[in-house]
């Protein structure tokens, strides 16, 4: 008898990840969602992880809203499906109890039925209330076990035996839920382990429970895991639709469907009614820059396991700030991230924490500077690595952080969030509603919050689309823009009948921002020199927090960089007076460039 494979359509949120960044407009795409539930789809991912805050960062819309208009386009009857990442459900941090259960109540308010829930760490702590939460909110809860392989010459974790671990834990938890998920997100596991880890599974679990994989392509072996899987007992798989399949996505519909022919198991969809969704979709796409790592193997991430919905996302950030020649350098750096840092699956937002390391070590040297991920990662802030960390590397994080290893729950160190969230939305004048209490709680960082800049018109969209030619034939046909890009400007001096200026100079069209003298006329002592302050890394201008004029001392924060989701202060050299404030907020960095200068 011929097995029929449940499948849900990833297209839209892991798909808009793996390749866009998550940054895909709603008013671009919503008519493909209509053509695949014509075509007889009836399961997809709709938003949750990466395509909950990139809608506010970088599209300039709310995830809320996306969400409803996606649920109108699916209609009632469609099975829609988010991504949380346990203890962090959709946030940039962990979040505290208050704020976990009021994502599942907002999620189920604007149209989800499904949450599949994952912690990176595979620490089952993670998933437990979440989890409860999850369930408590009528959703469907589908627990999932993160894989990938670990960089060469590495034991201890991630085979069979460590997985059907992770699972009788969960299991003895006692935490409700609905479906079992084997996720691979970098898309590296062998497939013989994942055979013996689904069949092993299903012989835990007996035959009523759903077991699901999810794969990426990325490697070129995601076809080959899902036959495993298939065969060892799996119900479902994730598929996307062309265009945004294979590559760092995953595997393709159709060429599942077809390497299934002959065998004991199929999937249940009309070719031809799939084809026109297809073209619905290429249409809906076809002014979005695909960016050429997004759409090939790249068969070194099984050294150094990159998620398929990270890779672009960094790739992305990293042509933002200028540094997309050091993208093989840093993943190369990534895999003794991994190997030291406890053997957390490469998943958000583990898979983050060793990507910003890595860049980290790559742009200030190694291990000159534990970021603040890797580091409360390897002292056990986020919870418990699969294998202790190296000691060295904790030492270290120990010394930089000035913060001690810690054993207990994650969750017992947070303070009630919903609190702080409608006093922050009081004091600035906004509605105290529950998705602005969600918006500003789950977007805070640092340095500032994000979901506040939203809320009060701050952020830019951020989108990569193809320019297409309009002015003469000479032109390009195509090349790569952004929509509302942030010009940089550039500092020079000048020297006119011996005396020195400072002049600004937009980038994008040569005009002059200002104009500072610098020296002292004719006849007049000289002023002691000005001490630069000089970017250590590139990225962009996230906040400044000093003017020209004001009195600083040494050590101060004069404004914060952003760069790969890593917020880093620039403090004075030296204490003085802003003399020049070379950038402004949005301006892109690079490495040496002068940021300010201190009289």
């Amino acid at each position: 008898m011929t097995k029929n494979i449940r499948f849900m359509d990833t297209s839209f949120r892991d798909g808009f990840q793996s390749v866009f960044g998550a940054r895909a407009l709603t008013d671009d795409f919503i008519p493909a969602v209509e053509a695949g539930i014509h075509a007889g789809i009836n399961h997809m991912e709709s938003g949750g992880g990466a395509r909950f805050q990139s809608l506010f960062m970088y599209c300039g819309e709310s995830a809320f809203d996306m969400m409803d208009r996606f649920r109108e386009a699916a209609g009632s009857s469609a099975s829609l499906q988010t991504l949380a990442r346990g203890i962090n459900v959709v946030a940039l941090s962990a979040q505290p109890r208050d704020m976990i259960d009021l994502h599942a109540r907002m999620f189920k308010k604007h149209g989800v039925s499904h949450i599949r829930n994952f912690d990176a760490l595979n620490d089952v702590r993670n998933l437990i209330y979440s989890g409860q939460c999850i369930n408590n909110a009528g959703l469907h809860h589908q627990v999932a076990i993160t894989m990938m392989e670990l960089p060469p010459g590495c034991s201890g974790a991630h085979d069979a035996e460590f997985y059907l671990k992770t699972l009788r834990e969960f299991l003895d938890s006692g935490v409700p839920f609905d479906s079992i998920c084997f996720k691979d997100a970098s898309g590296t596991s062998n497939p013989k382990k994942v055979y013996e880890t689904i069949k092993a599974a299903r012989d835990l679990l007996g035959n009523d429970v759903i077991i699901w994989a999810h794969t990426h392509e990325t490697a070129g072996v995601g076809v080959t895991q899902y036959k495993a899987a298939i065969e060892a007992g799996c119900d479902g798989v994730c598929l996307a639709r062309s265009p945004l399949s294979g590559g760092t996505c995953q595997p393709d519909l159709l060429s599942v469907w077809h390497s299934l022919k002959g065998t004991d198991y199929t999937i249940d969809i009309d070719v031809n009614k799939i084809l026109e969704a297809n073209r619905v979709l290429e249409e809906c796409l076809k002014d979005y820059f695909f960016p050429p790592e997004a759409m090939k193997v790249s068969s070194e991430v099984i050294l150094s396991p990159m998620p398929g919905g990270a890779l672009t996302a960094n790739t992305m950030m990293m042509r933002d700030t200028g540094t997309l020649h050091l993208f093989p350098q840093v993943i190369h750096a990534m895999s003794e991230c991994i190997a030291r840092g406890g053997f957390g699956t490469s998943v958000t937002p583990v898979s983050q924490f060793y990507f910003q390391q890595a860049y980290a070590n790559v742009t200030q040297g190694p291990w000159k500077k534990i970021t603040e991920g890797y580091g409360k990662m390897v002292l056990g802030y986020t919870g418990r690595t699969p294998v202790p960390p190296d000691p060295e590397i904790v030492s270290i994080a120990e010394k930089q952080m000035g913060m001690p290893v810690f054993t207990g729950d994650p969750l017992d160190t947070l303070e009630p969030g919903i609190p702080k969230a409608k006093a922050l939305l009081e004091k600035e004048g906004l509605p105290v509603t529950d998705e602005n209490i969600f918006i500003v709680g789950a977007l805070a960082t640092p340095g500032g919050n994000k979901g506040l800049d939203f809320l009060k018109g701050k952020m830019s969209v951020n989108v990569r689309k193809i320019e297409k030619e309009t002015e003469s034939a000479s032109q390009p046909a195509a090349k790569q823009a952004i929509l509302n890009p942030v010009s940089s400007p550039c500092l020079y001096k000048v020297t006119v009948d011996g005396n020195s200026y400072e002049v600004l100079v937009e980038e994008e069209g040569g005009e002059v921002a200002a104009i500072k003298p610098v020296s002292a006329s004719q006849g007049e002592a000289k002023p002691k020199p000005a001490v630069e302050v000089l970017a250590k890394l590139p990225g962009n201008v996230y906040e400044i927090l000093v003017s020209e004029g004001d009195s600083v001392i040494k050590g101060e924060t004069l404004l914060i960089l952003e760069a790969m989701k890593m917020e880093t202060p620039v403090t004075a050299p030296a204490g003085g007076v802003i003399a020049t404030m070379n950038v402004k907020k949005g301006t892109t960095v690079k490495t040496g460039q002068v940021i300010a200068t201190i009289q």
